[in-house]
This record gives structure tokens, sequence and C-alpha cells, in this order.
């Protein structure tokens, strides 16, 4: 792991693979390790340099507050951009997991020259807040029991992974690999300052970013070959997100993750391999 300075801006990265093979960048929601190992080193086996990355206020990329955040969704996605010519291998095929979706996203609709390719994981194409009204809000009684927890003492290393762990039954998605990835995420957060460490776990500093102007509507705008993936059993975005914004972008390829919620499982990282490498 390293970081790679981009408009100004440090982003901790991760590689994977040849540096002088074709390029996808990985946006993290928000640390780069909501992209699991399995899936960047089959990527990487496949002939691909592989390059997950921190998003502001999160893992070892820039961290000033996340409960008053002075940059955007839009610089975010040009945050993106910005890697992708620093690390200088043409244009990236550029994947989105969560709100690391609605980044990559915009991402490629401001800046289409510098991506080749895009895949959206478990995402939607509106911002964080009440969604349109044809698409799936959060699973309610999914939310309560999420919301109805105590927060952990963020000081606490083996109680935010516990933490971590009972979201993840309650979000149908594997505890065990999920403690595992909370405790890296707590090794590489600056601080256990509660905001600091809710930012890394939670991603809540998606709530307070501004997300405007809206960029549903410029969806058929994209032009590169897109997959999206979407779990089935994902009570957070449900899969009418990800079908939605399947049936919008020209051409889009849909992959539903039978017995997938909010996470890439390790059993399917063959199958979403497989589909992101036919992109390019």
């Amino acid at each position: 792991m390293t970081t790679v300075n981009a408009r100004g801006i440090t982003l901790g990265i991760e590689s994977f693979g040849e540096d002088n093979a074709p390029l996808v960048l990985l946006a993290g929601g928000t640390t780069m390790l909501s992209w699991p190992n399995a899936l960047c080193e089959r990527l990487a086996a496949g002939g691909r340099h592989v390059v997950r990355y921190d998003l502001r206020d999160s893992g070892k990329s820039t961290t000033t507050d996340p409960q008053a955040p002075s940059y955007t969704l839009r610089d975010l996605a040009a945050d993106a951009a910005a890697l992708a010519d620093a690390l200088g291998r043409g244009p990236a095929h550029l994947a989105g997991i969560g709100v690391g979706g609605m980044v990559a996203q915009v991402a490629v609709l401001d800046h289409p020259s510098v991506f080749s390719a895009l895949t959206l994981v478990g995402t939607r194409p509106v911002a964080p807040g009440p969604p349109d009204d044809d698409l799936p809000d959060h699973d309610q009684a999914t939310m309560s029991r999420l919301f109805a927890r105590p927060m952990p003492d963020w000081a606490d290393r083996e109680a935010v992974a516990e933490f971590a762990a009972a979201g993840a039954e309650i979000l149908g998605d594997d505890p065990v690999a999920v403690r595992a990835i909370a405790a890296r995420i707590w090794d590489r957060t600056p601080g256990t300052a509660p905001p600091v460490q809710m930012a890394n776990q939670l991603g809540m500093v998606f709530s307070r970013l501004d997300c405007r102007p809206r960029w549903r509507e410029r969806l058929p705008e994209i032009e590169v070959p897109t997959l999206v993936v979407h779990g089935r059993r994902n009570r957070f975005f449900p899969v009418g997100n990800g079908e939605a914004i399947a049936r919008v972008i020209p051409g889009a390829r849909l992959l539903v993750l039978e017995e997938a919620a909010t996470a890439v499982p390790d059993a399917a990282a063959g199958e979403v391999t497989e589909a992101m490498l036919t992109l390019g």
C-alpha cells in the first residue's frame, strides 16, 4: 500500500498485477477494503493492473473533518479521474461499489475521455437520502435493526470489529469476513475519534455531501461498456436499483448475484471477474 497525490489530495492506494497492464481502478465505498482481495487477485491474474483506493476521509487518504466535508460528490469523481491520469496507464476501467458506485457514475459522466469501461456494484442512481418514487428504498425493518444498536467504543478494536460483524449479519453479509475487514480498517484509520472511525467503518460522511446536480437523467449519455452487479439479497440498496441503472445505460449488462447482499462474496469473485474482463 502507498499513496498518490492527485489534484493536491493524497489518496491511499494498493496495487495488484503488472504495472504495464490495462488499468482497473476500484473506488471503495468508502475504504479500498470494500473490494475483496479475491476479486483483485483474480483481475490481476486476468492480465489487469488493479488499483483499489480510499476515498477522502478514509484509510490513508486525506482526512480533514468528516462531520463537515468541504468537498462534493463531484470532487470525489474528479479525484478518480485525476488518479487514473496520475497512474498513467491510459483510459481506465472504473469500478465503484456501494457509495463508491455513485462516485463512479459521476466520474464517467463528467470525465468520459479518462475511462474505457464501467462496473457498478450494489449501488443506486441517486444520492443518499430518500430515493425517487420508482426506486426501492432501504429495507426499513433492516435499517431499524441496524440503527437501534448502540455505537461501539471506537477506541476498542475488538468492539468495532464485533459491531461490524453484527451489522453484517443483519444485512445478510458474511460476519466472519466483515469482522476481519473491520479490524483491518480500524488498523488503517488515522485515529479513534468517533467521526473519523464512522467515516471509515460506516461511510457516514456521504450523508453530508453536496451531491447536486442530479445525475440519474444523464445516465443514457454513458457510452463505455458497462456492467451492473447487484446482490439479490441486498437490503441496503435493493436489487431494483441495479435493475434501474442497467435499463437506462445503453448496452449495459446486469449480473445479479443470487446469494449475495451488499458485499461481493469470495464465492462470486470468479463470476464477477469474468464479467468485468469481458468489458476490457
